[in-house]
C-alpha cells in the first residue's frame, strides 16, 4: 500500500514540477520531462480512461466483494455493541430480520442485496434454529479468516531442491560476473580471461578464454575487471584493467576490437539496446564517475572499428576517435564519492540507476544526458552534435548533473547491490548495514519498507517479477526470499542446507532456470522447486483425483472434495473460488459427501473411517463420528430425516451399517462420537464383502449394495432385512475381469413409485456393467437388465435421478454420461427384455467419473473424475466449463460457454471417437487375419536333421527339459543371476546342447621320459650344485 501512495504523490509532483528534456526521457521525481502539449494531452487523456477504467473496476470488485470482506477490527467493535443493544431480552441472540437491520444502519450497508446478508446469516447459523450469538459471529470470522490465510500461505510457499548441486570449476581466479543467453547457457568470466558454458543442469560445456595463451604474451595478459553480453551483435564485451573495453566474438571468441585510452578503469559494466541498430555501453570506474557511450548505427560502428590498426593482435580505436564519430557520443558524469560498486540501464524508464559505499550517494537513479543546451525532443544524439558542433573537440571530462536530472538516495554504510522493477515500481538495496531496503523510485527520501533478517553485509539481490519475490544473498551464504507484497520473509536457506562453501565471489539469478549460481571455489545451483504442473495443457479443479463434488441450493455453491483431503467451493453461477481449506481427514482422501437436510453443513467421509460434519463456509469441524474399534474405509454416506429424527448412515469396507444421530441441540463435549448399535440382522445376515453405496427412501427404506454384487434392502424403524437381491448372470456373458465384475458402485430408490407393489422401485448400478430394476417388495425380483456402458469389461460408477424420475443419468468408468429416459418403464409386473430409450450420450472426462449431480433449477450437471477435473455441462451434453479455469462463465450468458468446443483431453482421447458401421467391419476383419497369422506362425513338430544322426523333438521333450533346468535350486538374487547367465542357442525346435555333444575313445597318456642333464664343470654354479656340502 505503501507504494501505490508514494506512486500517487509522485504523480502529483510530476503535474506541478516538470522541466524541458529534449531527450523526452521519462522522469523521476525532480528529474521529470515536459512533452510538446499535444502528447501530454493524449497521455493524459489515456491517463484518465485508464483512471475511469480502473475506478469501474474497483466498483464493480465492491458489490462483488462479500459483507466478511468488509468488516474489520472497527466495525467489530460496532457489532459487539449493537448486539447488546439488540438483546432486549437479555439472550444475546439476533435472528434474521434484526442481523439485516443491523448491518444495514450500523455498517451502512443499505446498497448490498439481501441475498447477501441471508447467506451471511444461514452461513453463521449452521444450526437451523434461526438465532445467531456474538459468539458464533466471532467464531465464523476468526475461523474463515485463518483457513484463508493458511490458503494464501500455500500460495506464496517457495521450496528449494536442497542441497544445493555442486561442480568443481575450471576456474583458477576470482570469478567476475555469471549472466545468461536467450537459451539458458550459463556464462560464467573470471579475472584471468576465462568464460566457461554450463547448461541448465550444471553441467560444463566448454570453456574459452578472452586472453592469448601464447606463453610470449604472459607479461602482457590482462586484468579483466567485468563482462557483458552484447546478444543482439552476438559479443561479449569485456573491461581490462588496462583502461580498455574489448569486443569478442561469443561464437569463437575471436578478438573484434577495442576501445583504448579511457581516463580510468572500467570496474563494472553494462550493455542494453535502445532500438533498432542502436545501444548503450555503459561503465562505472574508480573515481565515481559514469561514462556513458551512445551508438547509433552499431553494426556500422563496429565494422569501422575493426578495420583500425591492430594493437596486440585486436584492432584498437582511441576514445577519443570514438568521441568524434558521427553515430557515437560519449557522455561522463561525476556521481558518487566512491567507486561504483553496480550500475545498470533500464529502457522502461529510460534511467541509469548506479550505486557505490558513500553514504550520501550511496544510490543515484539519473538521466543519460542533461537537461541543459537541449532543444525539444532532439535526443543523444542532438545533444552530442550539438556539443561537438559548439566546442570542436572531444568531451571526455566529468561533469556534475543538476539536481533536476537525478535522484539521490542515502543510506547508511551506502549499497553494494541492487535491483529495479518497473513492472512492480519497487528498488530494492542492499549493503554493508545487512538491511534489504525497498523503495518506491519516486520518493528517494524515506524506504517504504525494511527487510531485516540478514546476520552479514548483503551481496546479491534480485526482484524476479513473475514470481513476486525479492532473492537476497548475505555474505555469509545466507539465502532469503521475500515477498513483495507481504514484505515478508517466506524461506530462509542457511549454509548447512545448501552445503556451499568457501567465499562468495558472485551470484545470479537465472529467471530462465528457476535458480541461483553461485560461484564460490565451486560452482553451485541453488534451484527452485517448481509445483509439479498435472496436465499441463488441461485446467484442473484439483491436483489430486476427486471422488465427490455436489451442488448447494441454498448457497448457489459447488464442493468438491479430493484425494489430497481438500474441500473447495466454488460459485456456481460464474465458477470463481470462494473459500477451501484442507486437512480434512488429515492424510486420508475424502471419499464420499453429502448435505444435511438444511443444506447448511456438509459431512464428508474419508479413508481414515471417520464421519465428519462441517460448517463448510469456514471451514469449522463440528463434529467427528467414527467407529470406536477397526474404523475402516467411508465408501458411501446419506443424511437420513426420519420421524423428526436425523441420522447420517455411513457404509464401508467395514461391511457394517453406521448409524450416527443428529442432533444440532445437543451439547456432546466427546471429541469422536461412536455409532448406534449394529442391527442384529446386519451381524447375522448382512453382508459380506465391502458395501459400496447406500440409499434411503423415505419413510424407512435403505437399501445397500456391496462388492460381490449383492443388494439388501433394510427396514430401518425395525433393523429387520426387507430383501436380499441377487442378479443373475445375463445370457452368453462372459467375465471380463479377474473379479467377476460384480460390484454394484449405485444403488438408487425411484421415490415416485416406492411403494407400488407391482413396479419396479429400485435402480442399480451393476454388477457386470448392467443396469437392473428392481422390485422390491414379495422378497424381490429383477424387473430389467441391460448393458449399461458402450465397452465390455467398463463398470457403472454414478446415477442420478431427474424431472420427477422420469430420466437417469448415469456414468462410467471410461468417462462417458449416459442420460436415460424411463418414464414408464418397468411399471408393471411384466418382465423388460427391451432397454429404455437412451437420449443422448457423450465422453465428458478420460478417466473413471466419480459422481454426477443436478442443478435442476438452471438445467445443468457437474460431473467429476479421477481426472482432477469437475466439469459443467447442459443436460443435453453441451460443454459450460471446467471449475478452475481461469476465465469466469455466466450461467445465464450461453456465449461464455465454451460450447461447440470439448474438453482438450477427451478430444485427443481415441476412446472418444465415434464408433463406425465400417470401422466395426474392418475390426473385425484385422482380428481375424490376426487369428490366422497366429495360426500360420505355429510351430510344427518336425523332424530336424543334425549330421548323421536323425532326432525328433516333441513338445513333451521340451517340456522335461525345461523342467530339468536348475532355476529352482538358487538361493536368493536370482533375477540377478539369470541376467549374468550366457544365453542359450536356439535351434529352432532341435536338440539341447547335451545332445549334440560327440563321444570319443580315451587315449592312453605316454610314458614321460626323464630329461638329460648336461653338466658344464667350469660353471661354479653347477659346480656348487654338484657337492652341496663344499662352503667357499
Amino acid at each position: 500500500m505503501s507504494s501505490e501512495v508514494g506512486s500517487r504523490d509522485s504523480e502529483s509532483v510530476c503535474s506541478n514540477h516538470s522541466l524541458t528534456d529534449a531527450a523526452g526521457l521519462y522522469r523521476l521525481p525532480v528529474f521529470y520531462t515536459q512533452y510538446p502539449k499535444s502528447i501530454a494531452d493524449e497521455d493524459d487523456e489515456e491517463r484518465e480512461e485508464e483512471n475511469a477504467a480502473a475506478t469501474f473496476e474497483k466498483a464493480e470488485d465492491l458489490l462483488r466483494q462479500k459483507i466478511e470482506e468488509k468488516i474489520n477490527i472497527d466495525t467489530l467493535n460496532l457489532l459487539k455493541t449493537a448486539f447488546e443493544e439488540a438483546d432486549e431480552d437479555g439472550s444475546g441472540e439476533l435472528d434474521l430480520d434484526e442481523f439485516k437491520v443491523l448491518l444495514k444502519s450500523k455498517l451502512k450497508l443499505e446498497g448490498t442485496k439481501e441475498q447477501q446478508i441471508d447467506a451471511l446469516f444461514y452461513k453463521i447459523d449452521y444450526s437451523s434454529d434461526g438465532l445467531i450469538t456474538w459468539d458464533e459471529f466471532c467464531t465464523y470470522m476468526q475461523l474463515e479468516y485463518a483457513e484463508k490465510e493458511d490458503a494464501y500461505k500455500r500460495m506464496k510457499e517457495v521450496i528449494f531442491s536442497l542441497p544445493a548441486k555442486i561442480d568443481m570449476t575450471p576456474h583458477r581466479d576470482t570469478v567476475l560476473k555469471i549472466a545468461d543467453t536467450a537459451d539458458g547457457t550459463i556464462l560464467c568470466c573470471s579475472q584471468d580471461g576465462m568464460v566457461s558454458f554450463w547448461n541448465g543442469n550444471l553441467d560444463l560445456k566448454r570453456t574459452r578464454s578472452v586472453v592469448p595463451n601464447d606463453p610470449a604474451m604472459k607479461p602482457k595478459q590482462k586484468w579483466i575487471t567485468d563482462f557483458t553480453l552484447m546478444s543482439h551483435f552476438n559479443k561479449i564485451i569485456v573491461g581490462t584493467g588496462d583502461r580498455e573495453i574489448q569486443f569478442y566474438e561469443l561464437s569463437s571468441f575471436e578478438p573484434y576490437c577495442q576501445i583504448s585510452g579511457l581516463e580510468t578503469v572500467p570496474l563494472k559494466i553494462d550493455y542494453c539496446s535502445t532500438g533498432h541498430d542502436e545501444c548503450l555501453v555503459l561503465f562505472g570506474d574508480s573515481v565515481g564517475c559514469i561514462n556513458i557511450l551512445v551508438i547509433e548505427s552499431a553494426g556500422e560502428c563496429l565494422r569501422i572499428w575493426k578495420k583500425k590498426p591492430k594493437l596486440d593482435g585486436i584492432a584498437s580505436i582511441a576514445i577519443e576517435q570514438v568521441v568524434m564519430g558521427p553515430n557515437t557520443n560519449f557522455i561522463r558524469w561525476k556521481v558518487h564519492g566512491d567507486w561504483i560498486q553496480e550500475i545498470k540501464y533500464f529502457d522502461n524508464i529510460r534511467q541509469v540507476i548506479s550505486c557505490s559505499n558513500h553514504a550520501n550517494t550511496a544510490l543515484v537513479i539519473g538521466c543519460v544526458s542533461g537537461s541543459t543546451q537541449v532543444e525539444h525532443q532532439g535526443g543523444h544524439q542532438m545533444e552530442a552534435k550539438a556539443s561537438k558542433q559548439k566546442n570542436n573537440a572531444p568531451s571526455t571530462v566529468a561533469k556534475e548533473r543538476l539536481d533536476a536530472d537525478q535522484a539521490v538516495f542515502k543510506v547508511y554504510k551506502g549499497v553494494k547491490t541492487f535491483d529495479f522493477s518497473k513492472e512492480k515500481n519497487v528498488l530494492v538495496t542492499g549493503g554493508m548495514d545487512r538491511i534489504v531496503r525497498m523503495w518506491n523510485p519516486y520518493v528517494p527520501a524515506k524506504p517504504t519498507a525494511m527487510l531485516r533478517g540478514h546476520n552479514a553485509p548483503i551481496f546479491y539481490l534480485f526482484i524476479s517479477d513473475d514470481d513476486n519475490r525479492i532473492f537476497s544473498i548475505s555474505t555469509d551464504k545466507c539465502v532469503k526470499v521475500w515477498d513483495i507484497q507481504d514484505q515478508n520473509c517466506l524461506l530462509t536457506v542457511r549454509p548447512k542446507g545448501h552445503k556451499i562453501r568457501g567465499d562468495l565471489q558472485c551470484c545470479f539469478y537465472s529467471s530462465l532456470n528457476k535458480c541461483l549460481m553461485i560461484a564460490t571455489d565451486q560452482m553451485s545451483m541453488l534451484s527452485l522447486k517448481s509445483k509439479p504442473v498435472l496436465h499441463a495443457d488441461i485446467v484442473i479443479t484439483h491436483r489430486e483425483p476427486i471422488h465427490a463434488a455436489k451442488y448447494n441450493p441454498e448457497f448457489k455453491q459447488v464442493v468438491t472434495c479430493s484425494d489430497g483431503s481438500v474441500v473447495k467451493l466454488w460459485d456456481f453461477e460464474n465458477g470463481n473460488p470462494i473459500f477451501e481449506f484442507s486437512d480434512a481427514h488429515g492424510d486420508a482422501a475424502i471419499t464420499s459427501m453429502d448435505f444435511d437436510n438444511t443444506g447448511r453443513r456438509l459431512i464428508t467421509g474419508g479413508r481414515d473411517g471417520s464421519l465428519k460434519i462441517w460448517n463448510y463456509n469456514n471451514g469449522h469441524c463440528l463434529r467427528t463420528l467414527m467407529p470406536e474399534v477397526n474404523p475402516d474405509e467411508v465408501c458411501s454416506c446419506v443424511y437420513v430425516e426420519m420421524n423428526k429424527n436425523r441420522y447420517l448412515v455411513a457404509v464401508g469396507w467395514d461391511r457394517r451399517i453406521n448409524i450416527y444421530s443428529d442432533d444440532p441441540d445437543e451439547e456432546d463435549v466427546r471429541e469422536t462420537i461412536e455409532p448406534q448399535p449394529t442391527w442384529h440382522d446386519d451381524l447375522e445376515n448382512g453382508h459380506k464383502e465391502d458395501i459400496l453405496s447406500v440409499a434411503y427412501c423415505p419413510p424407512n427404506l435403505l437399501a445397500t449394495s456391496s462388492y460381490d454384487g449383492e443388494i439388501i434392502v433394510w427396514n430401518m424403524v425395525s433393523g429387520h432385512i426387507f430383501c436380499h437381491l441377487n442378479a443373475p448372470a445375463p445370457g452368453g456373458y462372459a467375465d471380463q475381469s479377474m473379479d467377476g465384475d460384480l460390484s454394484i458402485n449405485k444403488v438408487v430408490f425411484l421415490t415416485s413409485r416406492a411403494y407400488n407393489k407391482d413396479a419396479a422401485s429400485l435402480i442399480a448400478g451393476g454388477p457386470r456393467g448392467y443396469i437392473h430394476f428392481w422390485n422390491v417388495f414379495h422378497g424381490g425380483s429383477v424387473r430389467a437388465q441391460f448393458v449399461g456402458t458402450k465397452f465390455p469389461g467398463t463398470m457403472v460408477t454414478d446415477m442420478h435421478l431427474y424431472k420427477n424420475d422420469t430420466i437417469i443419468y448415469t456414468c462410467d468408468s471410461l468417462g462417458f454420461i449416459y442420460c436415460w429416459r424411463v418414464e414408464g418403464y418397468c411399471v408393471s409386473k411384466m418382465v423388460v427384455t427391451e432397454p429404455p430409450e437412451l437420449i443422448t450420450t457423450w465422453r465428458g472426462h478420460v478417466e473413471s467419473v466419480t459422481c454426477i449431480d443436478i442443478i435442476e433449477d438452471h438445467k445443468m450437471m457437474i460431473s467429476s473424475s479421477l481426472d482432477c477435473t469437475v466439469r459443467m455441462w447442459t443436460l443435453e451434453g453441451d460443454y459450460v466449463a471446467t471449475f478452475g479455469q481461469p476465465d469466469p462463465w455466466d450461467v445465464f450468458n450461453t456465449s461464455t460457454f465454451q460450447h461447440p468446443m470439448v474438453p482438450y483431453d477427451v478430444l485427443i482421447d481415441p476412446k472418444s471417437l465415434p464408433v463406425h458401421s465400417v470401422m466395426e467391419v474392418k475390426s473385425d476383419e484385422d482380428s481375424t487375419n490376426v487369428k490366422q497369422k497366429k495360426e500360420e506362425r505355429r510351430p510344427v513338430p518336425s523332424n530336424v536333421t543334425y549330421g548323421q544322426t536323425t532326432f525328433y523333438v516333441d513338445d513333451d521333450t521340451i517340456a522335461q527339459q525345461v523342467k530339468e533346468k536348475p532355476f529352482n535350486r538358487g538361493t536368493g538374487k536370482r533375477l540377478r543371476h539369470e541376467k549374468m547367465k550366457s544365453s542359450l542357442i536356439d535351434r529352432g525346435g532341435g536338440p539341447s546342447e547335451y545332445q549334440l555333444l560327440r563321444c570319443y575313445d580315451l587315449v592312453e597318456t605316454p610314458e614321460i621320459k626323464q630329461p638329460e642333464i648336461t653338466v658344464d664343470k667350469d660353471n661354479n654354479l653347477f659346480d656348487f650344485m654338484d657337492n652341496p656340502k663344499k662352503k667357499t
